[in-house]
């Protein structure tokens, strides 16, 4: 009989720098097996053949992964020029693309800048993205196109690193939900020369930054005990709010759904503390002076 795993008390996150070619929910996995959280969620998938920063929610971190999704994400990408490709990247059927385009660097720079800022962009077939409860990649596999609506998304910063005339190599900081697949495709078309994502590596979300993520070999070599001193806090991803200290009158009021009246507290989110400087979750002031619970720790533990 297989012995049931023991779910402990872990609550944090974790950096994980994903290898190239493994899923990021294989990678979730094995964070699992060694922390073995009660729960457990990536913040942002990466496809098996990008690489880089992946963020990992254990335990009550999973209750605010929401804020850790809507950072803004950097990327480096290179692009394969004279070819597309079925799925935007290197795993789809590649399609050479004849062009008399004569590359300079001076196109190249003219067509980037043309991307920055705020832009529209067609959510490719091959994604998570779902439509009547199906993700698009199940489709596209049935060989069925369906119709996307375009987004709004955000390219801050596009930067070329490396140009030859067969690849580009660029860094793209952007807004959540942004495609670098479509970017890429649709780079190479506006170039006239056509182009797929041939890599990725996501290197920061939000303040976190790949360099300090963790291999997922490397932390197998470790103990179960000093593993753990490689998980953060919960309010580590949390910094771009502000910080409230509440007495424990106002943290039990706060938890019986009850409103503080705080005079001259602005309109936003707050990261809460108690009376010992533990972190409680967040609340909301939608109402100048106005504080209520937005979401909060489970402490029946």
């Amino acid at each position: 009989m297989q012995k049931k795993s023991i779910k402990l008390d872990v609550d944090g996150l974790i950096l994980i720098n994903k290898p190239y070619g493994l899923s990021s929910n294989h990678a979730l996995t094995r964070i699992k097996k060694k922390f073995h959280p009660k729960k457990a969620g990536h913040t942002g998938t990466l496809d098996p053949l990008a690489c880089g920063l992946l963020p990992i929610c254990l335990g009550q971190a999973t209750k605010f992964s929401s804020y850790l999704l809507d950072e803004d994400k950097t990327y480096r990408a290179t692009l394969q020029l004279g070819f597309t490709s079925t799925t935007g990247d290197a795993e789809g059927e590649i399609i050479q693309q004849p062009h008399t385009i004569e590359l300079s660097k001076n196109l190249v720079l003219h067509t980037m800048d043309s991307f920055k800022g705020e832009i529209r962009q067609t959510p490719p077939m091959f994604s998570a993205l779902k439509v009547d409860g199906k993700p698009l990649y199940k489709y596209a596999r049935e060989g069925l196109e369906i119709e996307r609506k375009t987004r709004k998304v955000i390219i801050y910063k596009l930067l070329l690193l490396d140009f030859t005339d067969e690849e580009l190599t660029i860094e793209v900081n952007c807004s959540k939900g942004t495609y670098i697949r479509s970017l890429a495709a649709d780079i190479g078309n506006q170039l006239g020369t056509g182009a797929y994502l041939k890599s990725l590596t996501r290197i920061s979300i939000g303040e976190f930054k790949l360099a300090n993520a963790l291999e997922l070999d490397e932390l197998d070599k470790f103990t179960d005990e000093k593993s753990h001193k490689f998980v953060q806090p919960i309010d580590s991803f949390l910094k771009k709010f502000n910080a409230i200290q509440l007495s424990n009158l106002q943290t039990q009021l706060l938890k019986n759904g009850m409103t503080l009246e705080l005079n001259d507290l602005v309109k936003g989110i707050y990261r809460l503390y108690d009376e010992n400087k533990h972190f409680i979750g967040l609340g909301q002031c939608k109402e100048i002076g106005s504080l209520k619970v937005q979401r909060l720790m489970n402490t029946s533990q």
